[in-house]
């Protein structure tokens, strides 16, 4: 008899059936002077005793706003200390917190404070070239003239409070010393009041993920949703209180966020922060200098890790776990990290953002091979299957086919989108991918393609039609298809293929890239741009993408990245 592509993972580790601020409650008690949080280049940690009074007293602040269970509280940060404190503090009161990507630029910081209705922003200074600052007095003129808590801005009705993340003062923003000192004065019965009318269904955490349709989607998700979520990925690591976990990946991503902070947190494990965002030299010195066991991570941030011309000199002896996903994992990269990091329990995850995110993992008695060699099996109560497209029947072990998730993991919806969500999860509660797979006889599963044209570049979800109708602002442009190709670094790398206008000059590709320049997130600029007189289409009329993929590898000789590899 045939055997369907099915299955599903039941585990001995029940789920946890708490909220967020409930489980925070319980670790801090049980292990109130194992460190909780450290954050390296702010030279500050907290045991997760003194890491729980802080985060109270942030909930308390959000209280004496006004912020009632449901309304929305949105983070614009690079990693640190605070952005922790505050995705506990919103989980506290029952505030959705809204993750806001710190590459986003002027016009997608609109849209998201916009289509989120937040009530409180949270923001720093600035990093790198961009001034968060700055940017955000663009797009909100009126918050210069507003006293701090009393925004009136017509193009954000819902926005009343902007906390800065430091110690000067902005106009119409609170200090972070300000915001702490909202709550002071609130007894601790009132924060009890409000956690008591939480529930674990609760909407808890909007992730904005680029949309297929030209706008970005937020991904509603729940305290059952990525708590389990967590639980799961440390049960699965083997985390204990012993434990402390490198996270150089950014918060405001599910990898940060969820396998990262909660899955630490569900276990007493301490977060190491190393830096802002992703540097090799301060990530290799934090494993080094904090005895790190654990380390996550892109499949690019671990090879210029191993590419660091220091690397030998670093002590890295104490690592033995951690997770590498986000991206397609080249194999030879991965025997690296087992080899010469020491991981030799390092996992491989795949999962989505709808997700919560992970929904298949490999397992640390896995053979190498299999680790090496696929993103594993399904994740404990979850349920998984791989279908033909066209049908929707379940497809034989062995055959490709979209695959479909159905467990506590499937986020709630997408927000204030009823269409997108009928259309991503069906009439029987299954969450369809848009990835194609193929699953063994064992339920391993390998990716081999997607149905979606997602292009996923060091770990980040691009959208060719978001970037398509941005570049179709651009005055010399008359038509336009992003696809994405072969990269060795990044997995994949983004390619504009153009129709000018007629009369208009082909511009060289730096001059392509100049004209997105601080309009667009960085990461959405394409690194090529291939002109052409016409595109491959269809007898339809449709734009034939893969032919468009195969010129650019021809022409940009990335014939040895397109032979790569990947789990």
């Amino acid at each position: 008899m045939t055997r369907l592509s099915y299955d599903s993972c039941p585990s001995p580790t029940p789920l946890l059936g708490e909220t967020i601020g409930q489980c925070l409650d319980r670790i801090a008690h049980t292990y109130p002077d194992s460190d909780a949080v450290v954050s390296i280049h702010q030279d500050r940690r907290f045991t997760y005793r003194e890491f729980n009074e802080v985060v109270n007293r942030a909930a308390k602040a959000l209280l004496m706003l006004g912020i009632q269970r449901g309304e929305r509280v949105a983070i614009w940060s690079t990693n640190n200390y605070e952005w922790v404190v505050a995705q506990y503090a919103t989980a506290k009161i029952g505030a959705i917190l809204v993750n806001i990507n710190p590459a986003y630029r002027l016009h997608e910081l609109e849209y998201v404070l916009r289509e989120s209705r937040s009530r409180v922003l949270m923001l720093i200074e600035s990093f790198k070239s961009t001034n968060y600052v700055d940017m955000f007095y663009e797009a909100c003129p009126e918050a210069k003239k507003a006293e701090p808590g009393y925004i009136d801005s017509w193009r954000f009705p819902h926005l009343k409070n902007v906390v800065f993340i430091g110690k000067a003062q902005h106009p119409g923003m609170f200090t972070r010393r300000a915001f702490d000192q909202l709550g002071d004065e609130l007894p601790d019965s009132v924060l009890e009041t409000r956690r008591a009318q939480l529930d674990l269904d609760d909407d808890i955490n909007i992730q904005y993920t680029s949309g297929t349709t030209g706008f970005p989607k937020g991904v509603t998700l729940t305290h059952n949703n990525i708590l389990n979520n967590a639980s799961m990925v440390a049960d699965i690591m083997g985390l204990t209180e012993n434990d402390r976990l490198c996270v150089p990946v950014p918060f405001y991503h599910c990898f940060g966020m969820v396998l990262s902070n909660l899955a630490a947190m569900t276990r007493g494990s301490a977060v190491i922060i190393p830096s802002p965002s992703f540097d090799a030299t301060d990530t290799l010195g934090a494993i080094q200098s904090e005895k790190c066991t654990a380390l996550h991570g892109v499949p690019t941030m671990f090879i210029a890790e191993l590419d660091h011309p220091e690397f030998d000199t670093y002590d890295l002896t104490t690592l033995r776990t951690g997770i590498m996903a986000g991206a397609p994992c080249p194999i030879e990269v991965m025997k690296k990290v087992i080899e010469r990091m020491h991981m030799g329990e390092v996992l491989i995850g795949y999962g989505q953002t709808e997700a919560s995110p992970i929904t298949n993992i490999t397992r640390p008695d896995d053979p190498v091979e299999l680790r090496v060699g696929s993103v594993g099996q399904v994740a404990p109560w979850q349920e998984q299957k791989i279908i033909d497209p066209e049908t929707g029947k379940t497809v034989p072990r062995g055959t490709p086919g979209e695959i479909c998730f159905r467990g506590y993991n499937v986020m709630a919806r997408y927000d204030n989108n009823p269409e997108a969500t009928a259309e991503a999860i069906d009439g029987k509660g299954w969450l369809h991918s848009g990835d194609i797979g193929v699953m063994d006889e064992h339920g391993y599963v390998k990716i081999t393609g997607r149905i979606k044209e997602m292009v996923i570049r060091g770990g980040e979800n691009l959208y060719p039609r978001e970037i398509e109708e941005f570049l179709h602002t651009l005055d010399i442009i008359y038509d336009v298809a992003v696809v994405g190709v072969p990269d060795e670094k990044y997995g994949e790398e983004l390619l504009a293929c153009i129709q000018l206008k007629e009369g208009a000059k082909p511009p060289t590709d730096d001059e392509f890239r100049a004209l997105c320049k601080g309009k667009i997130a960085h990461f959405k600029i394409p690194r090529y741009w291939l002109v052409v007189d016409a595109f491959p289409m269809t007898v339809t009329g449709k734009i034939q993408k893969f032919k468009i993929r195969e010129m650019a590898v021809q022409q940009y000789k990335l014939e040895k990245a397109a032979a790569i590899h990947s789990a």
